[in-house]
């Protein structure tokens, strides 16, 4: 069966009320299954997992934009995470016997029917990337919502889908295709933002650190610590240990310790490879945060 994972990120972390008012769009959609969703007050962002078979993942991904669409006002967003729109960023994951070229074609037909409905510009990335030079998530979102209108102004930054007219209030989204990816943050029991920038550095891959590590190290505000957030695109080659073990000791020898990491939405058991969650001071984790678990359910559903 062929199953394809969505991971939207909308650009509302705050008001629970509109994270809750999305979620129950996406469970509206009995052959979907809403897998995990959450909300960060700093960031200033929520996740929403979701999964299904292809043409069921793309109704409800486009009704979920639907109503982030109608919540969100980026003229009013701020937050410490990076975002090019209300509709930030969605991806589609092939799981099951799903190939990346399924995951490639759902990827731009949401696209184009994201624009086509809302009026969003698209830009494509990972797999789904229609230009060479974009094809990494962080070039396609440089320069944030603040610097879209200029970017879209110039002929390099004209979106993939759409015309090149800001849209005030939605902002654009990063539509991709990719591998499974997992988002995890690691927390300080301090408020060094230069030791969690450092720290980044020193571990992201295109500094020379860990292979298939993305980091950036950021303050929330609202609990004083610092964080370093990180993206890695390959828990197979790179689990969680690793990077864990690294930062721990990049810490320690800025004089800090860590206080917890957290999972925003689901990891393959293969990133927990040697190691427990115990050990990565994982904080709110059970086995509803293991894709196979959802994944096991969705194709035991069918």
């Amino acid at each position: 069966m062929k199953i394809i994972e969505c991971v939207p990120n909308f650009s509302e972390g705050r008001d629970l009320r509109k994270i809750k008012a999305i979620a129950r769009v996406l469970k509206s959609f009995p052959d979907v299954r809403l897998a995990d969703y959450s909300g960060d007050s700093d960031h200033n962002r929520s996740v929403f997992t979701f999964m299904g078979q292809p043409q069921d993942v793309l109704k409800a991904a486009l009704a979920s934009c639907d109503k982030a669409l109608k919540l969100i006002d980026m003229r009013q967003q701020q937050g410490v995470h990076p975002r090019l729109g209300a509709v930030d960023v969605v991806p589609f994951i092939p799981l099951g016997k799903a190939k990346m070229k399924d995951a490639v074609d759902l990827a731009h037909a949401f696209g184009r029917q994201l624009y086509e409905r809302f009026g969003v510009p698209v830009y494509f990335y990972g797999f789904a990337a229609q230009n060479g030079q974009c094809i990494e998530l962080p070039d396609v979102r440089r320069g944030g919502y603040e610097r879209l209108a200029d970017k879209m102004a110039c002929a390099e930054g004209y979106p993939d889908v759409g015309e090149g007219e800001f849209n005030e209030r939605a902002g654009a989204a990063a539509v991709g295709a990719r591998d499974l990816l997992v988002a995890y943050n690691i927390n300080l029991a301090c408020d060094d933002l230069l030791l969690v920038r450092h720290i980044a550095s020193r571990i992201r891959e295109k500094g020379g650190g860990l292979k298939n590590v993305r980091a950036i190290g950021v303050i929330l505000k609202e609990r004083r610590v610092a964080q370093v957030s990180i993206n890695l695109t390959n828990c197979r080659e790179t689990p969680l240990k690793i990077v864990f073990d690294r930062v721990r000791t990049l810490a320690s020898e800025g004089g800090a310790q860590i206080l917890e990491s957290e999972l925003i939405g689901l990891a393959p058991k293969c990133a927990f490879k040697g190691t427990t969650p115990e050990y990565l001071k994982l904080k709110d984790f059970d086995e509803n945060r293991i894709l196979e678990t959802h994944l096991k359910a969705v194709q035991s559903s069918k």
